[in-house]
């Protein structure tokens, strides 16, 4: 076989790569990894004021997405997916409707995207994207976190090594780092309003810490 016979069949093979959707069907009902913790009952009959609010953006899809930041076909083609550009400097995020991007390293993205609209997503990608890249779906190894209120940055700063000064860490801003004694992926949403990226198992921890935490300053859950 030539070598030119051999890069077609490459090709060819690349293109039919498959892509399962992960998501069951309707019959099967999804739990992001706090199901136990029944926020819904919370929301409910809890407190209902109090210096730190916290809600689940549950059941989210999640694509890693690896590429060239330098190619210019592979950036339009993220664009012509998402309908937002990747955001090229670091530590940044963009967002666009229900669509999230994250900068992760110079060349790894965080997608948060709806979990429904997770496989179109990634056939899409399959499609539009050329040459060398990664997009892998993580979806069910994390959940979303929001945590916001008057005392939420006192919060904050018992938990993570950051500082959170609007000055150095503005709306947008997004890092890795930890929280408590696990790690976390931590977005500048508002001023007082922060999201955390936290993954499954570590998720019941980071809930039973937030509610130690805020003991002083009083929870909120909010469904």
């Amino acid at each position: 076989m030539s070598d030119q016979t051999q890069m077609t069949a490459a090709q060819s093979a690349a293109s039919k790569a498959a892509v399962m959707n992960q998501v069951p069907g309707p019959e099967i009902s999804g739990q992001s990894p706090l199901h136990h913790a029944d926020f819904p009952s919370l929301a409910e009959h809890g407190p209902q004021s109090g210096g730190v609010h916290l809600r689940e953006h549950k059941l989210l899809g999640h694509l890693t997405l690896r590429c060239n930041p330098n190619n210019a076909e592979q950036l339009a083609a993220v664009e012509q997916v998402l309908g937002v550009a990747l955001p090229l400097q670091p530590l940044t995020s963009v967002v666009q409707g229900d669509y999230s991007i994250r900068w992760m390293s110079p060349d790894e993205w965080l997608i948060l995207v709806p979990g429904l609209e997770t496989f179109a997503i990634e056939s899409a990608f399959r499609d539009a994207m050329p040459g060398h890249y990664s997009l892998v779906n993580s979806s069910g190894g994390s959940t979303v976190l929001e945590l916001s209120g008057d005392n939420v940055i006192e919060l904050l700063q018992k938990s993570v090594p950051v500082d959170l000064h609007l000055s150095v860490f503005p709306v947008g801003k997004v890092v890795s780092t930890l929280f408590a004694k696990t790690t976390v992926t931590i977005r500048r949403l508002e001023n007082l309003r922060f999201e955390l990226v936290v993954r499954r198992s570590f998720a019941d921890y980071v809930w039973l810490w937030i509610q130690d935490a805020s003991l002083e300053y009083g929870l909120v859950v909010e469904a």
